[in-house]
């Protein structure tokens, strides 16, 4: 995977050096992440619809990505997808007994 990152990492550089606009970068950067999510996706047994958590998942361009390539909703959540890796972890926490409650 770190070759594949410094791969992009590289041509977005000679994009930017080659005058390209900033927007059709983006879009060709979230488009290859929404090929990437498809494989994932499809292993997973994704098939009516999936969540976006993290960061990516305020992305709008990225959502629509993802809806174009793998033709599946992307479900919004009502509590912020930044903390659903924390509130993951305290979960798993609390189930294995590590989780201090006062």
């Amino acid at each position: 995977m770190l070759t594949k990152t410094v791969f992009a990492e590289s041509e977005v550089i000679s994009l930017v050096g080659e005058g390209k606009p900033m927007d059709e970068i983006a879009a060709g950067i979230q488009l290859a992440v929404a090929k990437r999510c498809f494989v994932m996706a499809k292993k997973a047994g994704a098939t009516n619809s999936i969540t976006l958590t993290g960061g990516c998942a305020k992305n709008d361009g990225l959502k629509k990505a993802i809806e174009k390539v793998l033709k599946i909703e992307v479900v919004e959540l009502k509590t912020d997808p930044q903390l659903m890796g924390a509130l993951g972890a305290a979960e798993y926490a609390r189930q294995k007994g590590l989780a201090k409650v006062n």
